[in-house]
């Protein structure tokens, strides 16, 4: 599993020429509510494992949380588990929020 960070992840989304991540958001319903990044999938962390059959194993995936740990852990667990090209956003979305869209909401 590799890091990004939030304006390393922006270029990219904007990149017409690379394939577009999967943005792979594992908070909880409540937390998505107040904030995502544009065009994120809701699963929280621990749906994951019944879920995880409709990925697929070859497309990037870049973990979304809070602050980037709940996403360390799912990123890891998706690599064990044979996804190729996994990523975790550095800070989550509160860096997200501060370093990409400061309209965005926090908590």
């Amino acid at each position: 599993m590799k890091t990004i960070a939030a304006p390393t992840l922006a270029q990219w989304l904007l990149d017409p020429e690379r394939a577009a991540p999967l943005l792979l958001d594992v908070r909880e319903p409540w937390e998505f509510q107040i904030c995502s990044i544009a065009g994120s999938r809701l699963v929280p962390m621990r749906t994951l494992p019944a879920q995880v059959g409709e990925f697929d194993p070859e497309q990037p995936v870049v973990c979304v949380c809070h602050h980037g740990n709940r996403s360390a852990q799912v990123g890891m667990w998706l690599w064990r588990h044979g996804f190729t090209d996994v990523y975790n956003l550095s800070g989550g979305v509160d860096a997200w929020a501060r370093q990409i869209d400061p309209q965005m909401a926090t908590y």
